[in-house]
């Protein structure tokens, strides 16, 4: 996906790992994970002179939302536009149970963390990581060249064992820290740059959150393809024509 925006004439720059550096730990509501794309961002911005979009799936299109929010201006540049990839808005009374569960500290058991925590992360070796993952529902579906990338990229060799980059304990975290103040931060801090959402059809995600604040803050710049909440795995390059489509129009 990433590769064919590239070809369309895209710069990507990336944060590899979010939640990782101990200079931006995982704390309610992210905002240092917030920051740490802000910082980021505005690197990236200072060196290639040119003003960035934001876009990013699930929790980096929620990082991207906030990071426009907060910081609307990056690197002495204004902040062009956020695409929110299947990352529909919590608002309302979700927001209002979703922030008693954490005071509550039942978060756990009713967020995805309960299945990350106990996530397998280690293997015997990449043939063994591809047999796993492709046993799994949600993995079959995947193109297979983004399968064998996230073997590639997302394991890596160690002690004689294939292990799973992405901390299973600081993904259980970033779950757990759900934000349940997006309502209240758009608020507070007006967004200066249009938005848009990409959703898949078939997304449980969507279904659970619903999309009246999606609509609202988009202002109807809704796009959907046909997928999961995981589309862009499954469909990549039809994703990334999306994201193209989106560009654009927000460009224009």
């Amino acid at each position: 996906m990433l590769q064919s925006l590239k070809t369309r004439g895209f710069q990507v720059k990336a944060i590899e790992k979010f939640g990782h550096d101990p200079r931006y730990p995982v704390t309610s509501n992210w905002p240092n994970l917030v920051q740490q794309l802000a910082d980021f961002s505005s690197e990236q911005v200072e060196k290639s002179g040119q003003a960035a979009f934001l876009v990013g799936h699930s929790l980096g299109g929620f990082l991207s939302l906030m990071c426009a929010a907060r910081h609307p201006s990056l690197g002495g540049q204004a902040v062009r536009g956020v695409v929110m990839i299947d990352s529909p808005i919590l608002g309302g009374w979700r927001a209002t149970a979703l922030s008693v569960a954490k005071r509550a500290q039942l978060v756990g058991s009713i967020s995805p963390g309960a299945i990350s925590r106990k996530r397998r992360h280690e293997w015997l070796s990449r043939d063994e990581v591809l047999a796993h993952f492709r046993s799994k529902k949600a993995f079959a579906r995947w193109d297979g060249q983004v399968l064998r990338d996230y073997i590639e990229h997302g394991t890596h060799d160690a002690a004689g064992q294939r292990l799973l980059s992405f901390d299973r304990d600081i993904e259980t975290a970033i779950y757990n820290t759900l934000p349940d103040n997006l309502e209240r931060l758009i608020k507070q801090h007006p967004l200066k740059c249009p938005v848009t959402f990409i959703g898949g059809r078939q997304s449980a995600e969507m279904n659970q959150v619903g999309m009246t604040m999606t609509e609202k803050v988009t202002r109807g710049r809704i796009m959907m393809l046909d997928g999961s909440h995981l589309f862009p795995m499954e469909k990549p390059l039809a994703t990334a024509a999306a994201i193209e489509a989106a560009l654009l129009n927000l460009s224009a």
